[in-house]
């Protein structure tokens, strides 16, 4: 009987962790679908905020009323730069990565995030990495397979990997050939970067805050908030154009309502569910996944083509991040190996002092 509760349990985890990944896919391709009916790359974020925080907002306030600590000026400074870094600079230089790039070579992109992350926090001394062990240097390797895997995917396209028929392929990634396409796709990959970039540093950043400031909802919920204002600021310089605003189509609100409720609401949460069930090392090795989900459904639903440069970047990504993460899966057991064999012998030696001072204790009170 507790066998199959077991099973059961894991099997509930594996389905979560993949509807997870397929639900990351399903952003990529939904963001691009709404680039391609013309969708504005600032307000396309302001309303998947906007609907995130409409979401997030009641259940911080209702669920978290008790824990929620309170609120000081130098917190509030924080929760700012959090959203600008993960927020306004993260979903910007994604959006504007999507418009030149495609949504496969952004998944694939995304695969970097754990070794750049390592990297930042190595750099910020807030990872140790001990060179004479095999997990530091897997997780050294595994970081410059990543940035390499970057740079081919930036710098190298590559011949087609399936040919198709021009005519079924969409407009905006049509062959990618000439000095003007190549140089977008460059800028492309170069916003992806920046994209992955931030998102690592939101990651980064965020551990400190998370432990003055324990309320992950609240949290969250003022991260949108500002990263809402801030949206909104940069569309009062760049995006004027009332007709942008407008929703014209039942396209524009499918898309609007998928990156709103799907991928800020409902992803967050049954993220922390797989996070809080499985552990960030298991829901992390799944990442991939995704990649090769978003790849299938461009080529099938979008007619993107796919790319020799683009397959051998994702390859050497993907290493790097396997590698980053058997990395830190052998510290962890290298420092619980060594936590446990700590206790039995500090124990011991306690033992050991307390006998002996029991035996003086025996000796003295001898006549």
């Amino acid at each position: 009987m507790r066998t199959g509760i077991q099973v059961s349990g894991r099997m509930k985890l594996l389905i979560g962790v993949l509807v997870l990944q397929l639900c990351f896919a399903g952003f990529h391709i939904v963001s691009r679908v709404a680039l391609n009916i013309g969708v504005s790359t600032v307000v396309y974020p302001i309303y998947r905020n906007l609907l995130a925080l409409i979401l997030l907002a009641p259940f911080a306030y209702f669920y978290e009323r008790k824990e929620r600590p309170p609120l000081t000026f130098p917190l509030l400074v924080q929760f700012f730069l959090l959203a600008l870094i993960g927020i306004t600079a993260n979903q910007g230089f994604y959006i504007l990565g999507l418009y030149y790039a495609t949504p496969a070579f952004a998944s694939a992109m995304q695969n970097s995030v754990p070794a750049i992350t390592f990297l930042m926090a190595s750099t910020l001394r807030l990872e140790k990495v001990n060179l004479s062990r095999r997990d530091g240097l897997a997780k050294v390797i595994g970081t410059i397979a990543s940035v390499g895997g970057a740079t081919v995917i930036t710098l190298y396209k590559g011949a087609p990997l399936v040919h198709q028929d021009a005519s079924n392929v969409n407009n905006n990634q049509d062959l990618l050939t000439g000095s003007t396409n190549m140089l977008n796709w460059t800028w492309g990959c170069i916003y992806l970067i920046g994209h992955c970039l931030s998102w690592a540093g939101w990651m980064v950043f965020q551990a400190p805050i998370v432990k003055k400031y324990p309320a992950k909802l609240s949290l969250t919920s003022f991260t949108c908030f500002f990263g809402l204002i801030q949206f909104m600021v940069i569309a009062a310089f760049f995006e004027r154009d009332p007709e942008k605003w407008k929703i014209k189509s039942g396209e524009e609100i499918f898309t609007i309502l998928y990156a709103g409720i799907i991928s800020s609401g409902i992803v967050l949460w049954l993220q922390t569910w797989c996070i809080q069930k499985g552990g960030p090392v298991f829901v992390a090795v799944f990442q991939p996944v995704q990649t090769v989900l978003v790849a299938f459904m461009a080529f099938a639903i979008l007619h993107d083509q796919l790319y020799l440069g683009g397959l051998l970047g994702a390859v050497l990504i993907m290493i790097g991040l396997y590698s980053v993460l058997w990395g830190k899966t052998e510290e962890q057991r290298i420092l619980a190996r060594a936590e446990r064999k700590e206790g039995p012998l500090t124990k011991h030696l306690l033992d050991d002092d307390d006998s002996k001072n029991q035996e003086s204790t025996n000796v003295s009170d001898i006549p």
